[in-house]
């Protein structure tokens, strides 16, 4: 474990043998299985987590019992409702595994002296939550001004994975399409490849 969250590192900034060693004596290996969570709604976020293998979804149920999925996470991805994480407020999410699934947690006391440790990881996480912000901007945007069709297409292109890891209704909330919608686009798309 630890090699995947070595090498995401590793992509943004050059981390020595010793200052990997003490990333691993601050981040928790944790195994979920299959639809347990890591976080609930009403619960404060006490962790941010690195998905070394498995799949997590990150979404909120409205007062109506809709779910809408914000967020997939997998191998390589980090998850967590940073608002609670930072602000010990309780979260309007819920995560949970959508597979059986292997993370390394980090708690916010232990971020802070990961940063205070290694300073140069001050850089990798303003690089990652500027990258998360720029996707959720975009996402934003899909979502207002494209069609389902587009927004289907596109995410076919950005994470084809994801279609083996989900089932379709939670590909449809994600989306922010009903089920049939989503059907419907399937069978157009398949139409055309005959």
């Amino acid at each position: 474990m630890h090699e995947l969250l070595l090498q995401k590192f590793n992509e943004i900034i050059a981390l020595s043998e010793e200052e990997f060693e003490i990333c691993k004596t601050l981040f928790q290996p944790k195994k979920l299985r299959k639809r347990q969570y890591l976080l609930q709604e009403g619960d404060v976020c006490k962790y941010t987590a690195f998905v070394e293998k498995g799949t997590l979804r990150f979404y909120n149920i409205d007062k109506r019992g809709n779910e809408h999925i914000l967020q997939f996470a997998m191998d390589g991805w980090w998850a967590g409702d940073l608002f609670s994480f930072f602000s010990s407020l309780p979260s309007n999410y819920n995560i949970d595994a959508l597979e059986d699934c292997e993370l390394l947690l980090i708690t916010e006391p232990n971020y802070e002296l990961l940063l205070q440790k290694i300073p140069k990881l001050e850089r990798f996480y303003r690089i990652l939550i500027q990258n998360n912000l720029v996707a959720t901007q975009k996402r934003l945007l899909h979502t207002f001004s494209e069609t389902a069709e587009s927004k289907y297409e596109n995410m076919l292109k950005t994470c084809p994975d994801i279609f083996q890891k989900a089932p379709q209704h939670m590909i449809a909330s994600y989306l922010g399409i009903s089920r049939e919608t989503l059907s419907r686009i399937r069978s157009q798309i398949a139409k055309k490849k005959t």
